[in-house]
């Protein structure tokens, strides 16, 4: 078993939502979902972060806030956005001061649509961020270059395209 997958350390952080999903990543780190027995480890600092979840979405206050936890942490990492509003801003993608989903501010590598996601779907996003980060941990031990996971098919809501006045 590789070290990825023995103790991963993930940082969790709220940017713009209702808190619906936060409430289900806390549900995820109960007994009943136990998401400890994949070796998760729950941090806060991003130094020691190898998975960025993330929930909401980004506003103009908390872009830089992203892109500063998404820089601090260390290669090879894996960014999981949980819920709708991370995946594309939700019900608040039209407000004044919205930028959309987390990927207008930094790559995201797993998306778990839902409002709320409910957390099997939060553990099945981190399972897969696991093989994601587990192959990124390959490539740069094997070629020193970071591994670019295939994009993944859009969303059924991603294929809408809003014109804006």
């Amino acid at each position: 078993m590789a070290f990825e997958k023995k103790s991963p350390w993930l940082i969790h952080y709220d940017g713009s939502s209702c808190n619906g999903c936060d409430i289900e990543v806390l549900a995820c780190l109960t007994p009943l979902y136990d998401v400890e027995r994949f070796g998760i480890v729950n941090t806060g600092d991003p130094k020691h972060a190898d998975i960025f979840l993330v929930t909401g979405g980004v506003n103009a206050q908390n872009l830089p806030v992203v892109r500063q936890i998404y820089e601090q942490m260390a290669e090879p990492k894996v960014v999981i956005a949980v819920g709708t509003c991370a995946c594309t801003g939700g019900v608040f993608r039209e407000c004044y001061n919205m930028l959309g989903g987390m990927d207008k501010a930094i790559p995201v590598d797993v998306y778990v649509p839902g409002c709320a996601a409910r957390p099997e779907s939060i553990i099945a996003g981190v399972v897969k961020g696991l093989a994601i980060l587990e192959e990124k941990h390959k490539k740069l031990k094997s070629t020193g270059e970071l591994y670019v996971p295939p994009k993944e098919e859009p969303l059924p809501f991603e294929n809408v395209k809003e014109e804006k006045a």
